[in-house]
């Protein structure tokens, strides 16, 4: 497992999960890392991802092309919803970088 922290700054929460997904790509296709498995407790975007849901709003769009790109790059083996609180990690590196982003 990789850890990538990077801060956002201020944003929406579908903002900065989509975000936070193409940054972890990016260090993905840097460091040669394929195929990947997603695991993100933003069920919204999972299923976007999926495509069972529609992206409606025009700024998600584009990022949801460049994550789908990515994917389409790298090579997806899954995508996975993750509930919060079964995820404290996650929630420690977003932590980290929300206090980055203050520094």
């Amino acid at each position: 497992m990789h850890e990538v922290v990077v801060p956002l700054g201020i944003t929406t929460n579908n903002v900065a999960e989509y975000q936070g997904l193409i940054h972890a790509l990016k260090y993905c296709r840097e460091k040669k890392l394929s195929p990947v498995e997603v695991y993100a407790d933003s069920q919204l975007m999972i299923r976007q991802l999926q495509g069972q849901y529609k992206v409606k709003q025009p700024h998600l769009q584009v990022l949801y092309r460049e994550a789908q790109s990515l994917l389409r790059d790298i090579g997806c083996i899954g995508l996975h919803h993750v509930p919060r609180e079964e995820n404290k990690e996650a929630d420690r590196l977003a932590n980290q970088a929300v206090d980055l982003g203050y520094s």
